[in-house]
Protein backbone atom coordinates (compact mmCIF):
# COMPACT_ATOMS: atom_id res chain seq x y z
CA UNK A 1 0.00 0.00 0.00
CA UNK A 2 2.97 2.29 0.47
CA UNK A 3 3.77 2.29 -3.37
CA UNK A 4 -0.41 3.52 -3.96
CA UNK A 5 -0.11 6.27 -1.60
CA UNK A 6 3.52 7.24 -2.39
CA UNK A 7 1.71 7.82 -5.84
CA UNK A 8 -0.93 9.95 -4.60
CA UNK A 9 1.14 11.99 -2.75
CA UNK A 10 3.52 12.91 -5.99
CA UNK A 11 0.52 13.65 -7.77
CA UNK A 12 -0.32 15.95 -5.04
CA UNK A 13 2.93 17.44 -5.21
CA UNK A 14 2.96 17.99 -8.45
CA UNK A 15 -0.38 19.95 -8.44
CA UNK A 16 0.47 21.79 -5.77
CA UNK A 17 3.00 23.13 -7.84
CA UNK A 18 0.91 23.65 -10.61
CA UNK A 19 -1.04 25.76 -9.00
CA UNK A 20 0.34 29.26 -8.33
CA UNK A 21 1.66 28.59 -11.94
CA UNK A 22 -1.82 28.13 -13.33
CA UNK A 23 -2.67 31.30 -11.11
CA UNK A 24 0.07 33.53 -11.74
CA UNK A 25 -0.70 32.62 -15.85
CA UNK A 26 -3.93 32.54 -15.99
CA UNK A 27 -5.57 35.08 -12.55
CA UNK A 28 -8.79 32.57 -13.40
CA UNK A 29 -10.04 32.06 -9.82
CA UNK A 30 -12.57 29.12 -10.81
CA UNK A 31 -9.79 27.19 -12.31
CA UNK A 32 -7.37 27.57 -9.28
CA UNK A 33 -9.79 26.79 -6.82
CA UNK A 34 -10.43 23.63 -8.91
CA UNK A 35 -6.65 23.09 -8.81
CA UNK A 36 -6.71 23.65 -4.94
CA UNK A 37 -9.65 20.84 -4.12
CA UNK A 38 -7.66 17.97 -6.42
CA UNK A 39 -4.72 19.00 -4.18
CA UNK A 40 -6.92 18.46 -1.34
CA UNK A 41 -8.54 15.66 -2.51
CA UNK A 42 -5.18 13.80 -3.50
CA UNK A 43 -3.38 14.61 -0.56
CA UNK A 44 -6.63 13.00 1.71
CA UNK A 45 -6.75 9.97 -0.05
CA UNK A 46 -2.76 9.57 0.11
CA UNK A 47 -2.78 10.27 4.31
CA UNK A 48 -5.64 7.31 4.16
CA UNK A 49 -3.57 4.82 1.94
CA UNK A 50 -0.18 5.91 4.41
CA UNK A 51 -2.50 5.23 7.67
CA UNK A 52 -4.07 1.97 5.66
CA UNK A 53 -0.56 0.59 5.19
CA UNK A 54 0.43 0.74 8.47
CA UNK A 55 -2.39 -1.36 10.10
CA UNK A 56 -2.30 -3.93 7.78
CA UNK A 57 -0.28 -6.65 7.26
CA UNK A 58 2.75 -6.16 4.13
CA UNK A 59 1.23 -7.33 0.63
CA UNK A 60 3.97 -8.87 -1.47
CA UNK A 61 4.09 -6.03 -3.51
CA UNK A 62 5.43 -4.11 -0.33
CA UNK A 63 7.72 -7.05 0.97
CA UNK A 64 11.06 -7.06 -0.86
CA UNK A 65 12.11 -10.27 0.25
CA UNK A 66 8.86 -11.71 -1.66
CA UNK A 67 9.02 -14.26 -4.14
CA UNK A 68 7.04 -14.19 -7.57
CA UNK A 69 5.34 -18.43 -6.83
CA UNK A 70 4.14 -16.54 -3.59
CA UNK A 71 1.62 -14.67 -5.63
CA UNK A 72 0.11 -17.68 -7.12
CA UNK A 73 -3.16 -19.00 -6.78
CA UNK A 74 -6.67 -18.56 -8.55
CA UNK A 75 -7.16 -15.59 -10.63
CA UNK A 76 -10.60 -15.78 -10.93
CA UNK A 77 -13.41 -16.92 -13.03
CA UNK A 78 -13.94 -16.08 -16.48
CA UNK A 79 -16.71 -17.58 -18.11
CA UNK A 80 -16.24 -19.89 -20.91
CA UNK A 81 -18.13 -18.03 -23.70
CA UNK A 82 -21.32 -15.47 -23.63
CA UNK A 83 -23.00 -14.29 -26.42
CA UNK A 84 -24.36 -10.84 -24.30
CA UNK A 85 -21.43 -8.45 -24.05
CA UNK A 86 -22.16 -8.39 -28.14
CA UNK A 87 -25.68 -7.60 -27.03
CA UNK A 88 -24.86 -5.21 -24.48
CA UNK A 89 -22.30 -3.84 -27.12
CA UNK A 90 -25.13 -2.84 -29.94
CA UNK A 91 -27.09 -1.71 -27.02
CA UNK A 92 -24.36 1.08 -26.55
CA UNK A 93 -24.00 1.44 -30.29
CA UNK A 94 -28.13 2.30 -30.72
CA UNK A 95 -28.31 4.49 -27.98
CA UNK A 96 -25.43 6.87 -29.08
CA UNK A 97 -26.76 6.74 -32.69
CA UNK A 98 -30.65 7.72 -31.41
CA UNK A 99 -30.02 11.55 -30.87
CA UNK A 100 -28.50 11.39 -34.46
CA UNK A 101 -31.29 9.48 -36.51
CA UNK A 102 -34.51 9.39 -34.08
CA UNK A 103 -35.18 8.94 -30.91
CA UNK A 104 -37.37 6.05 -31.84
CA UNK A 105 -33.75 4.63 -31.78
CA UNK A 106 -33.26 4.97 -28.05
CA UNK A 107 -36.36 3.79 -26.53
CA UNK A 108 -35.89 0.68 -29.13
CA UNK A 109 -31.96 0.63 -28.02
CA UNK A 110 -33.37 1.16 -23.70
CA UNK A 111 -35.80 -2.27 -24.56
CA UNK A 112 -32.90 -3.87 -25.98
CA UNK A 113 -30.52 -3.12 -23.15
CA UNK A 114 -33.11 -4.40 -20.73
CA UNK A 115 -33.29 -8.10 -22.68
CA UNK A 116 -29.54 -7.78 -22.81
CA UNK A 117 -28.41 -6.78 -19.42
CA UNK A 118 -30.86 -9.21 -18.03
CA UNK A 119 -29.42 -11.92 -20.24
CA UNK A 120 -25.35 -10.98 -19.12
CA UNK A 121 -26.73 -10.97 -15.19
CA UNK A 122 -28.71 -14.34 -15.05
CA UNK A 123 -26.74 -16.07 -17.86
CA UNK A 124 -25.40 -18.61 -14.92
CA UNK A 125 -28.88 -19.44 -14.08
CA UNK A 126 -30.29 -21.43 -16.84
CA UNK A 127 -28.10 -23.63 -19.64
CA UNK A 128 -25.21 -25.33 -19.87
CA UNK A 129 -23.89 -23.54 -17.38
CA UNK A 130 -26.37 -23.11 -14.54
CA UNK A 131 -25.36 -23.34 -10.86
Amino acid sequence: MKVEGWMFAAIAIFVAIVTPIYWFMSHEIIGTVALIMTVLLFTMVAFYVFNLSRKMDARLEDRKDAEIAEGAGALGFFPPKSIWPFWVALTVQLLALGPVFGWWISILAVCLGIWALSGWVFEYYRGDYQH
